[in-house]
C-alpha cells in the first residue's frame, strides 16, 4: 500500500527536522569562532649575533633607515573583547590545520589552504618563516592572489593589528621603468608602480614572489598597506628588493642605453625624461648551421643570433626561466612560420634546434629543403662541407611476382622483383623501405625515387599480410593457407609466375563451388542433404591440400554429420593415422553417440581421463575433452595424428588459456573447427581459432589487431584516410581472406523446410516496490561506475560486477538481498505463459544465466502445479534429465546458460522463454537453436522477457550491434560495430 499524503515515504524526512536541516546552509560560522587575518609589516630583528631571528612590529625608523630588513607578515587572529577588536588569541596555523578545532569550519579550511599556497614554492634565497608568522614576501605561488581573492565569500577579514594600521586589496597593479638625467650625465632608473591608478613612491613597494607587490604609505599617523597582484619582470623584481632605484654612472649611460636600454624597452613600458633617447634594437636573425661533411647524413642546428647577445635557444624554456633574456617575440613568430612553411613542404621530419637527416632524407634536404631556407629572410645559413648530388627516378614502377615450392610443404618462397626506369630495385632495401613506411628510396649512387606510387602502395600492404618482420633475413614467403593472398599479388604485378601446387588449391578455393563433390560412402548410415555433402566435399578438399579451416554453419545443420562423413572419406581413401576429436565434456557422449549411429565401421575410442592415451589401440577416430587435453597435453602433442577437429571451437578462443596452447602443440596433418559462432565478441576470438586452423593466414595476432580489430570494431584509420571508407576496405579484405578457409551455411540458406521461428519480446513492468530498490541501485551503481571508466581495463572487474548486480536486481530484489521479497513480476508472466503452453499441448524450454533465477522459477512453477526438469552447472546426470524431458515426464524445462548453451538436440520442445538477455547474441541464438533445428516439424515460438526501464532494455540494444558485427564478417552484411568499450557502458547506465 502506497503511504498517506501526510505520511513520510522511505528515506523521506519529517516533523521539524527539517528546519534543522535548510538551518544549516544560512548559518555559515554559527558552529565556530570566527576568524581574520592578521597583514602587518614586520621587521626582522636578532637578540645577539649568533640569537635567534624574530619578527616584530615595524617601527616607521626601520621603514625610512632599514627597509631591507622590513616584510609583511600573515597569521590568523580571532575576536577580541571588544566590538570590532581582532586579537591573536590561542589560534595558529597548525591548530586550525587540524580537524576539530572550535573555529568557523569553513574559515579554517581556508586558512589551511593559504598556509599549503604559501609554503608550496620556497626560494632558496629567502628566510623561512618565523614564529607564528608566514612572510608573504616569499610566497611565489601563483595561487595567492584568487586564495586572497576569496576571503570576502568566506567572511575572512584581511587586518592590521592595530587600528592604526590597515589593509586593503587592490584590483590591479601597473609596472614599469622610468630612466632620468641625474647630475651631470649619470643615469637614474627607478620603477614605477600604479596601484588602481595611484602612483606609488618606489622605495615604498616591495615584491610578493613574482606575481604582485605591496606598497605602505602613511594614514592618519598610522601605516596603510595595500596589496595587488601582477607579474613582475626579473629587472624589476630586483630593483624593488633594493629599494625601486639605481644609478648608472656616466661612464656607463651609453652602454646601458645601447645595449641593455633596447632589451628592457621590449618587454616593458620604459619612459624616458629630458635628454634620454633609447635606440632601436637591431634585429634578430635565425643562424642555420648545416654540416654535411658525412655521407648521407646531414645535421641541421639552429639557434637565435641577437647582436650584442650570446646566442638564444629557438624557444624560451616553458618554466619561464630566462624571462631575463631579450626577446622580439613578433619577428621570431614570423620567420619561424617562414620556416616552418618551407619545412613541412620538403620532409616529414618534425622541426627542431637540432635535426639529423640520413640517407633519402639527406638528400631531399639538400635538393629541395636547403635552397628555400637559403631564400628566406631573417635567416641565416652556414654550410659545413659539400652535400652530395642527387637524382630522382620519376619512372612507374613494374612489377614481376613469382612462387616457387620451398622445402617446408607449408610455404613457397615469394620472389618479387621492382623496376624504374630501367633500373632493378635491390628487394631487401625496397622490402625494409615499405615495411617501415618510408616515403622515398635511395639507392647506393645516390639515386632515389618515391615509394608513394600506387602500385608500391599496394604492393606494401600485400607484404604485410604475407610476411611478418622477423622473417625479412631468409627473404619473404606466402603460407599455403593465403591464398586469397596470392590473387591479390597476381592483380597487382605486371608478370607473375605460380606454383603448380599452389595454382591448383586457389583456383579451385576462388569459389566454393568449384570443389569437386565427392561420392559420400555406403559405410555413412544416414541420407545426407546436398548442402551436407557439399561440407563433406569442402572438408575433403582442404584436407587434401593440407589446408584447415572453419566450419561454422549455423547450429542444428549437422555439422557433426558433416565431419563424421568427410572422415568415413578419409578411411575409405586409405589413412594411416588416426584423427582426434576434441569437445566439450557434455557433448563427448553426442559425438560417440553420432558416431555409432552414422558410421558404425569406424573404430572408436573415448579417452576420458589423464593417461587414458596408453590403452588405446589401432583406431580411426578418438574423441576426448578439452579438460583431457589440457591435462595430458604432452602424451597428445607426442603422438601423430592425422585430422584434427575441434568441437565448439570458442572453448580455444582465448590465446592466453592452457587449452589453446594445448591445442597449438598438437602435431596433424590439418585442423578443422566447428562453431555456429566462431566470432562472438571480437574479431580477436576468430583470429585465435584461425591461428590453429590456418596457421599462416594471418602473420601475428599485433598484426590483426592492428589491420582489422582497430578499423573495423573501432572506426581507427589513418590521419589522411576517411574512417568510413577505410573501415569498409578493411572488412572487404578480412572477409576475402577468410572466405575460402570458413564455410558457413544459414538455415534460411539451406533448410528450406524447417519451420518457421517467430519471435516476441515481452516488457514486463516492475513493481512500485521493485522499482525502487533497482533506480535506487541504479543511482549508487552509476556513480561508482562512471568514475572508473577512464581507465576501463584496469576497472573491468569492478565495473562488471557493478552491471551483473544491476541485471540480476531487475529480475528480482531476492537474488540480491536474502530478505528481499521473492515476488517478481517476470515470474507472474512466465507462469501465465506456460499456463498457456500446457493448455495447448506444447512443451517449452526456459533459459536463465543465473542458477539463483532459476531456483525463484522452480519455486513459482511448484506452486502453480506446472511440471518441469531442470539442468545446470551441478546437474550430475546430464543424460538422465534430458530424458526425462524427452520422455514427457514434465512440458517444461528450466536450463542455465552454461550447462544448455551447447550440446543438447531439443526438438520435442517447441517454445523457448528467455527469462534475461545475455551479453553475447550467440548464445541466445545457441539456445533457440535447441529445438529449431534439423529434426523440428512444428513452428517454433521464441519469448524474451524484457525489464522495462532496466539494464536488460540496454543490454538487448547491445546484443543488436554485437550480431551486426557478426554478421559484416561472416555473413556479408554491410554493418559494423564495436567491441565493448567505455561508452558503451555509459549508454548501459542510461549516462
Amino acid at each position: 500500500m502506497p503511504p498517506a499524503p501526510d505520511e513520510p515515504r522511505d528515506g523521506e524526512v519529517s516533523g521539524p527536522a527539517w528546519r534543522e536541516l535548510f538551518s544549516r546552509g544560512g548559518s555559515r560560522g554559527s558552529s565556530g569562532a570566527r576568524l581574520a587575518l592578521f597583514v602587518d609589516l614586520r621587521q626582522r630583528t636578532r637578540t645577539g649575533t649568533w640569537g635567534p631571528t624574530r619578527l616584530e612590529a615595524a617601527t616607521a625608523e626601520t621603514l625610512i633607515r632599514r627597509p631591507g630588513d622590513v616584510v609583511v607578515g600573515l597569521r590568523p587572529a580571532v575576536r577580541g573583547a571588544s566590538e570590532g577588536s581582532w586579537i591573536r588569541g590561542e589560534v595558529s596555523w597548525d591548530a586550525l590545520r587540524r580537524p576539530g578545532g572550535p573555529w568557523d569550519p569553513v574559515q579554517a579550511r581556508w586558512f589551511a589552504e593559504l598556509h599549503s599556497i604559501a609554503r608550496e614554492v620556497r626560494s632558496l634565497a629567502t628566510y623561512s618563516d618565523l614564529g607564528e608568522w608566514l612572510v608573504l614576501d616569499t610566497i611565489e605561488s601563483t595561487l595567492l592572489w584568487p586564495h586572497l581573492a576569496s576571503a570576502d565569500a568566506v567572511g575572512v577579514p584581511l587586518v592590521g593589528t592595530s587600528t592604526r594600521r590597515t589593509v586593503s586589496r587592490a584590483a590591479e597593479a601597473a609596472v614599469g621603468l622610468r630612466i632620468d638625467r641625474s647630475d651631470g650625465d649619470a643615469l637614474r632608473v627607478s620603477v614605477s608602480v600604479d596601484i588602481d591608478g595611484e602612483r606609488f613612491e618606489p622605495h615604498t613597494v616591495r615584491p610578493v614572489g613574482a606575481t604582485g607587490v605591496y606598497a605602505y604609505r602613511t594614514v592618519h599617523a598610522g601605516t596603510g598597506l595595500v596589496l595587488a597582484p601582477v607579474a613582475l619582470d626579473d629587472v624589476v623584481r630586483g630593483l624593488l628588493h633594493d629599494g625601486g632605484t639605481t644609478l648608472v654612472p656616466a661612464d656607463d649611460a651609453g652602454e646601458f642605453l645601447h645595449e641593455h636600454a633596447p632589451p628592457l624597452a621590449r618587454r616593458l613600458p620604459v619612459h624616458t625624461g629630458a635628454g634620454v633617447q633609447i635606440p632601436p634594437a637591431p634585429p634578430p636573425s635565425l643562424r642555420l648551421r648545416v654540416d654535411a661533411r658525412e655521407r648521407d647524413r646531414v645535421v641541421v642546428e639552429g639557434e637565435w643570433s641577437y647582436p650584442g647577445s650570446p646566442p638564444l635557444p629557438l624557444a624560451p624554456p616553458a618554466d619561464g626561466s630566462d624571462r631575463d633574456l631579450t626577446r622580439d617575440s613578433d619577428l621570431e613568430v614570423a620567420v619561424l612560420a617562414r620556416v616552418h612553411a618551407a619545412w613541412t613542404k620538403h620532409t616529414h621530419q618534425p622541426w627542431a634546434a637540432r635535426t639529423v637527416f640520413r640517407g633519402v632524407d639527406a638528400a631531399e634536404f639538400t635538393t629541395g629543403l636547403l635552397p628555400e631556407l637559403e631564400a628566406l629572410a631573417g635567416v641565416r645559413v652556414e654550410i659545413r662541407g659539400d652535400a652530395r648530388r642527387h637524382r630522382e627516378l620519376l619512372g612507374d614502377p613494374r612489377i614481376r611476382i613469382t612462387t616457387v615450392e620451398s622445402s617446408d610443404p607449408d610455404w613457397f618462397d615469394l620472389g618479387i622483383q621492382v623496376t624504374i626506369d630501367g633500373r632493378r630495385i635491390p628487394f631487401t632495401g625496397l622490402f625494409t623501405a615499405l615495411a617501415t613506411r618510408r616515403t622515398k628510396m635511395m639507392l647506393s649512387d645516390g639515386a632515389y625515387f618515391s615509394l608513394r606510387h600506387p602500385a608500391l602502395d599496394r604492393l606494401r600492404e600485400l607484404i604485410d599480410e604475407a610476411v611478418e618482420m622477423t622473417e625479412w633475413e631468409s627473404g619473404p614467403r606466402i603460407h599455403r593457407h593465403q591464398l586469397a593472398l596470392w590473387t591479390d599479388f597476381e592483380d597487382l604485378a605486371d608478370e607473375s609466375d605460380a606454383a603448380v601446387s599452389w595454382r591448383a588449391a586457389a583456383q579451385a578455393l576462388r569459389d566454393t563451388a568449384a570443389v569437386p563433390e565427392v561420392v559420400v560412402p555406403d559405410e555413412v548410415r544416414a541420407t545426407l542433404r546436398p548442402y551436407q555433402v557439399r561440407g563433406v566435399s569442402w572438408l575433403t578438399f582442404l584436407a587434401e591440400h593440407r589446408l584447415g579451416g572453419i566450419l561454422a554453419d549455423d547450429m542444428g545443420l549437422g555439422k557433426t554429420l558433416q565431419v563424421l562423413a568427410a572422415l568415413a572419406v578419409r578411411s575409405g581413401n586409405g589413412a594411416a593415422d588416426p584423427s582426434l576429436v576434441v569437445a566439450p565434456t557434455s557433448v563427448v557422449g553426442t559425438w560417440v553417440e553420432e558416431a555409432t549411429r552414422f558410421v558404425p565401421d569406424l573404430r572408436i575410442a573415448v579417452v576420458s581421463g589423464a593417461g587414458g592415451l596408453t590403452d588405446v589401440g589401432d583406431v580411426d577416430i578418438v574423441i576426448t575433452s578439452y579438460t583431457v587435453l589440457r591435462i595430458d597435453r604432452d602424451a597428445f602433442a607426442a603422438a601423430r595424428w592425422g585430422w584434427l577437429v575441434l568441437d565448439e571451437a570458442q572453448f580455444v578462443k582465448n590465446p592466453a588459456t592452457r587449452v589453446h596452447r594445448a591445442v597449438a602443440g598438437i602435431r596433424a596433418e590439418v585442423r578443422f573447427a566447428l562453431s555456429g559462432t566462431p566470432l562472438e565478441n571480437s574479431l580477436t576470438e576468430l583470429h585465435a581459432i584461425l591461428s590453429l586452423t590456418s596457421p599462416g593466414l594471418f602473420p601475428s595476432a599485433r598484426r590483426f589487431r592492428q589491420e582489422y580489430v582497430g578499423p573495423i570494431e573501432r572506426g581507427s584509420a589513418p590521419d589522411d584516410v576517411e574512417a568510413g571508407a577505410y573501415r569498409a576496405a578493411r572488412l572487404d579484405r578480412l572477409r576475402a581472406r577468410v572466405r575460402p578457409l570458413l564455410l558457413r551455411r544459414t538455415k534460411s540458406q539451406v533448410a528450406e523446410d524447417l519451420p518457421p521461428r517467430q519471435e516476441q519480446v515481452l516488457h514486463v513492468e516492475l513493481s512500485p516496490g521493485h522499482r525502487a530498490t533497482y533506480d535506487t541501485a541504479l543511482q549508487r551503481e552509476r556513480q561508482k561506475i562512471l568514475g572508473l571508466l577512464d581507465d576501463l581495463d584496469r576497472h573491468r572487474f569492478i565495473v562488471f560486477r557493478s552491471l551483473t548486480l544491476l541485471r540480476m536486481l531487475s529480475l528480482a530484489p531476492r537474488l540480491i538481498d536474502p530478505e528481499a521479497p521473492a515476488h517478481s513480476h517476470k515470474l507472474d508472466l512466465l507462469v501465465s505463459q506456460l499456463a498457456e503452453v500446457m493448455a495447448e499441448g506444447r512443451r517449452a524450454l526456459v533459459f536463465s544465466q543465473f542458477t539463483s533465477f532459476l531456483d525463484l522459477a522452480e519455486d513459482a512453477l511448484d506452486a502453480a502445479g506446472i511440471g518441469h526438469v531442470r539442468l545446470d552447472g551441478s546437474t550430475a546426470d546430464r543424460s538422465r534429465v534430458v530424458q526425462q524431458f524427452r520422455g514427457g515426464d514434465a512440458p517444461v524445462f528450466l536450463i542455465s546458460l552454461k550447462a544448455g548453451g551447447f550440446g543438447l538436440n531439443l526438438t520435442d520442445a517447441d517454445v523457448v522463454i528467455l527469462l534475461d538477455p545475455w551479453w553475447n547474441p550467440a548464445a541466445e541464438s545457441q539456445a533457440i537453436d535447441r529445438t529449431h533445428r534439423i529434426g523440428q516439424t512444428r513452428p517454433v515460438m521464441v519469448y524474451r522477457l524484457i525489464a522495462a526501464g532496466t539494464i536488460e532494455e540496454k543490454v538487448r540494444a547491445l546484443q543488436q550491434r554485437k550480431a551486426r558485427l557478426f554478421g559484416a564478417v561472416l555473413d556479408d552484411d554491410d554493418l559494423f560495430a564495436r567491441a565493448l568499450e567505455a561508452d558503451d557502458i555509459r549508454a548501459l547506465l542510461g549516462d
